[in-house]
């Protein structure tokens, strides 16, 4: 499940994907206009800044803004920073696997084998899906125009 962290980071990241290209955003804009707890954010945007997605400016004229095109930044990737990997269980993990210490045969357990599929079919989607295609969903464009 998408933590609070994960929701958070993306809404955050499509609002800056959101504004004209070069254009920074304050942290307490952001934070209205999604309903995130401004301090909360702060911490979002700091790993998504060590992460390489947004870059800040600081001083009176600072603020946050994309540090790549949202063409090329993947909603799996994000997730995986913010969150951790997308399997379910540590045993069907990519990026983080675990055995399981009660399971005898990982290549016969059926609990394991669903969720490799579970994994498998969020990762597609996930990983294949750019936050410019999330900021350019038929709704998604409607909340941007409604905040501009």
């Amino acid at each position: 499940m998408l933590t609070r962290k994960g929701k958070y980071g993306l809404k955050a990241l499509v609002h800056l994907a959101g504004l004209p290209e070069g254009q920074l955003a304050f942290v307490t804009d952001v934070a209205t206009a999604n309903n995130i707890p401004k301090k909360f954010l702060d911490g979002i945007l700091g790993d998504l800044r060590k992460a390489g997605f947004v870059r800040s400016k600081t001083g009176k004229e600072g603020g946050y803004m994309l540090a790549r095109p949202a063409e090329e930044i993947r909603v799996g990737h994000v997730i995986r920073v913010l969150d951790g990997p997308l399997a379910p269980i540590a045993c069907a993990s990519r990026t983080a696997y675990q055995r399981c210490d009660d399971c005898p045969n990982e290549k016969k357990c059926a609990v394991r084998l669903m969720m490799l599929e579970v994994r498998n079919a969020i990762a597609t989607i996930l990983d294949h899906r750019t936050l410019a295609e999330m900021r350019d969903l038929p709704g998604a464009k409607r909340a941007l125009r409604a905040r501009g």
